[in-house]
């Protein structure tokens, strides 16, 4: 025991030491490239309110954060990038849009962290820093063998983040059947889902075992046809769980497909993308138990409410990302011995923020998450 407190008194000092090597003559300039005019103004501000959180937290008068305005607008971020840049600094929190990254690999110097959870960028200097599809599969690839799942099939809308999903799916190495690309179109998507249920032939099942029965002799054909009346299909299906990568309304129509083809979450795991806790799941009760990896709601909830508590109005949900980024590079500097560099992000490394914990590596973000499921109107956390 005394060597555990030896142990971790050495630590507090190594990180005391750590904190106080930047003095309060070096300015730690941080760039923050986000949209302050137009119609995404209002998650810039929600941002920039955030860093200041960050800021207030973290306590040193020699951090300064310079905001810019990028207009939502590729050409927009480039000069306000530009304009950074030409102000020393090295090392900059956005842009918000995928978009808007287009032309930052001009930029040579300058480390982008972006709020994108897309991974395929081919810029060196600019590192997707949002909640990539990798990080959420791995998350419910520990789900599925924690609960030894052995036939999983992936449902992906044809929409521009599927070669996105392909990749994690490789990439992670999950078990999974077969990935089948559907058309969100509300007129289309019931007869997909009936071909990847087969709920044609299982309708057709039960047809055929109610007229055999009522044409056999058997003595508990009465009681064993008003049984079968009771039900919509017959037979199984080749999986005993499913992910589906969609969102909002859309996800509710590929459920409600489900349940429509007689494919209960009381009897095959229904498994989804981060949702960031969207209470209208709550009241889509007939498809609970939904499962899906997220960032700690618990951590997110505190930090919701003191934002509250500051600014009178709730955070947008990347806002979050940008409190943990700025102590994630404020903590990277520190490590690298107070020099900003394009070393920053090549180590191998743990960064513990509100988030979950943040993987850095080869210039390279990926997120630790944790599971939760959406059961009996609550949010319960899984791992």
């Amino acid at each position: 025991m005394n060597k555990i407190i030896r142990v971790i008194l050495l630590l507090v000092l190594m990180l005391s030491t750590l904190f106080k090597s930047v003095s309060a003559n070096e300015r730690i300039k941080i760039g923050l490239l986000v949209p302050l005019t137009g119609k995404n103004s209002e998650i810039g501000r929600s941002i920039i309110n955030s860093t200041r959180l960050a800021i207030d937290k973290i306590n040193n008068p020699s951090i300064e954060i310079i905001p810019k305005d990028t207009e939502s607008n590729p050409n927009s971020t480039l000069k306000s990038a530009k304009e950074l840049h030409e102000l020393g600094v090295k090392i900059i929190i956005g842009p918000v849009f995928n978009e808007n990254q287009e032309y930052l690999d001009e930029l040579n110097g300058i480390t982008f962290l972006s709020f994108t959870n897309r991974s395929d960028n081919s810029s060196n200097n600019i590192i997707n820093a949002g909640i990539n599809a990798n990080s959420q599969i791995k998350a419910i690839k520990k789900f599925i063998e924690l609960n030894k799942i052995k036939k999983t099939i992936f449902l992906t809308p044809d929409v521009n983040y599927k070669n996105e999903i392909r990749k994690a799916i490789s990439t992670s190495k999950i078990r999974i059947i077969k990935n089948y690309i559907y058309n969100k179109d509300p007129t289309k998507l019931t007869n997909q889902i009936e071909k990847i249920t087969n709920y044609k032939k299982r309708k057709q099942n039960l047809e055929d075992e109610i007229t055999r029965l009522e044409k056999s002799n058997d003595n508990n054909k009465e009681r064993l046809i008003e049984k079968l009346k009771k039900r919509d299909t017959l037979g199984g299906v080749e999986f005993d769980s499913l992910i589906i990568a969609d969102f909002d309304e859309s996800l509710k129509s590929v459920t409600t497909s489900l349940l429509y083809t007689d494919i209960s979450p009381k009897e095959k795991f229904f498994i989804t993308l981060n949702q960031w806790f969207d209470e209208s799941l709550l009241k889509e009760t007939s498809s609970q138990p939904l499962y899906f990896p997220s960032i700690n709601k618990k951590n997110y909830d505190e930090y919701s409410a003191e934002y509250f508590e500051k600014f009178n109005h709730y955070p947008n949900q990347l806002s979050f990302l940008s409190f943990d980024l700025v102590g994630l590079v404020y903590y990277l500097i520190l490590q690298n011995n107070s020099i900003i560099n394009d070393k920053l992000f090549t180590k191998k490394t743990l960064f513990k923020g509100k988030i979950g914990v943040f993987e850095i590596k080869d210039n390279k973000i990926n997120h630790i998450l944790n599971f939760y499921k959406v059961d009996n109107k609550e949010f319960k956390k899984i791992f």
